[in-house]
């Protein structure tokens, strides 16, 4: 993780802020008032179930298309008065990729170089540095078509890089990947933020989320459910536990008798007791079971994951993709719009 504060307890200058940001098409609404502050060189996750908003929060932010109330800045640009100049400090990458699979990966990365007004000397310079980078030298002068899903993604995000963002948009970057291939990108992620570049991370992988990102706001209805770092967002959530197992049966007794309010597995020997798992309260059940002069063979300590506070925070049966299973591109609840090149 990073941290958003700098040398000498100030904050991290706002790579994005939003405040109130409106979206409805027709008279379904979109977006419903949201705010944002993610810190300059940081990874922000923004989670909700299929329809909530995530992709048209993307999609404002790098200017595809307007909202319809609230400010916003990025990278210290204005979305409103100064898109030109959002447009200049950002690189998107969406949930479909933006390569030409008629031409050569070398070939793509040209091409955008060229888009980026950039010489032919600094654009085959560029391309060649990140053509390694990205593990892609030798896959260069073959054609993108025959890149399996990973490449593809890598070379994708290659691209966005020609132009040098401050922030780059990744929209379920590691939709249908294997999961060789998502952990190579979540590495390529983690090295994007050590450069000091801002990564605004959409996601349905929980695991993903809960790996990667410095600060995660959950949407839902078009609307922050909540947002906070993955262990501050799993405090929200009740159903901490603290699973003690016993050999001795008498012990066993002892604990049940002594703790109290417990869930009892006698097969096992085992109780489970509420506990959010803190230092303090630990600390306080190990203090009972020394006085008592009781010892647990086995202490486990179990805390809700980001799928609960997903499910508790979105009160929805959507459930999010598995690493191992495929992403639905299609978001039946959010209005069909066209598929603008993110670039």
């Amino acid at each position: 993780m990073h941290t958003s504060i700098r040398n000498g307890g100030q904050p991290a200058p706002a790579a994005i802020s939003a405040v109130g940001l409106r979206k409805s098409y027709g008279d379904k609404t979109v977006l419903d008032g949201v705010d944002l502050y993610i810190p300059a060189g940081t990874v922000f996750a923004l989670l909700g179930p299929n329809g909530a908003g995530k992709t048209t929060v993307v999609k404002i932010l790098s200017t595809l298309i307007t909202a319809d109330g609230g400010q916003a800045q990025v990278a210290g640009h204005d979305l409103t008065t100064d898109a030109q100049g959002v447009r200049a400090a950002i690189g998107v990458t969406g949930q479909f990729s933006a390569v030409d699979g008629l031409i050569t990966g070398e070939e793509n990365m040209l091409l955008m170089a060229d888009l980026h007004h950039l010489s032919k000397t600094e654009g085959r310079r560029t391309t060649a540095a990140l053509l390694e980078r990205f593990d892609l030298v030798q896959a260069a002068k073959k054609p993108a078509s025959t890149y399996s899903g990973g490449m593809k993604r890598r070379l994708d995000i290659a691209m966005t890089l020609v132009g040098a963002p401050r922030v780059i948009f990744l929209d379920e970057p590691t939709t249908g990947l294997d999961p060789r291939s998502r952990h190579t990108m979540w590495q390529i992620i983690r090295e994007l933020v050590t450069t000091g570049t801002t990564v605004f991370l959409t996601t349905q992988y929980l695991e993903e989320a809960d790996e990667l990102a410095d600060r995660i706001a959950v949407l839902n209805n078009g609307k922050t459910a909540a947002e906070g770092t993955a262990e501050e967002l799993k405090r929200l959530i009740p159903g901490g536990h603290v699973r003690l197992r016993f050999t001795d049966p008498a012990a066993y007794r002892s604990a049940t008798l002594t703790l109290g309010d417990t869930v009892r597995d006698d097969q096992a020997l085992a109780l489970q007791i509420p506990n959010n798992g803190t230092q303090h309260e630990l600390r306080a059940l190990l203090d009972r079971l020394d006085t008592a002069g009781i010892e647990a063979d086995e202490l486990t300590v179990h805390t809700p994951d980001l799928d609960d506070v997903f499910f508790a925070l979105t009160g929805t049966t959507d459930v999010p993709n598995q690493p191992n299973q495929p992403n639905q591109p299609n978001q039946p609840n959010e209005p069909n719009q066209p598929k603008e090149a993110l670039r």
